[in-house]
């Protein structure tokens, strides 16, 4: 008699695994709310495509393509271009006949007067008050306190 009394009490297994799932479903939601975000700073991002950088015009406002541009300048010419927001850039062709992968700002860090390209001394000098930068854009020589845009 005894054995038929706790049989009654003891629920079957069926109940038993709907309660276990009631009760990790209960709990897996917030500890996936609190370790979800430490897992998201452990995994590395994905590598995200660039847009590939903004078309240079030329003076007429027409894009600029590398090749018809590379016909026309020699290896080592700086050449202003109409770049980011409409400012004055460089576009620089590299010794072996390629563009280089950046425009150079031409507006001088110190007051703002375009900056022209010394060919002879193959650096920028600043006409206003005699900054200079180097065929990259950095400083060579003050008042300028930054280097130039790239």
């Amino acid at each position: 008699v005894e054995n038929s009394a706790a049989a009654v009490e003891v629920p079957d297994m069926a109940k038993r695994n709907t309660m276990n799932l009631l009760l990790l479903g209960a709990v897996s939601g917030p500890v996936l709310g609190v370790l979800g975000p430490y897992a998201g700073f452990l995994v590395p991002p994905r590598a995200a495509g660039g847009s590939g950088g903004t078309v240079a015009k030329d003076a007429a406002g027409n894009d600029i393509k590398a090749p018809k541009w590379l016909e026309s300048h020699k290896p080592g010419d700086h050449s202003l271009a109409q770049g980011i927001k409409g400012d004055a850039y460089y576009i620089v062709v590299k010794e072996d006949g390629t563009l280089e992968e950046y425009g150079i700002n031409a507006v001088c860090t110190h007051l703002g007067c375009v900056v022209p390209w010394n060919a002879n001394e193959k650096k920028f000098i600043c006409p206003c008050h005699g900054s200079q930068y180097d065929k990259t854009g950095k400083v060579v020589r003050g008042p300028a306190p930054l280097s130039l845009a790239l």
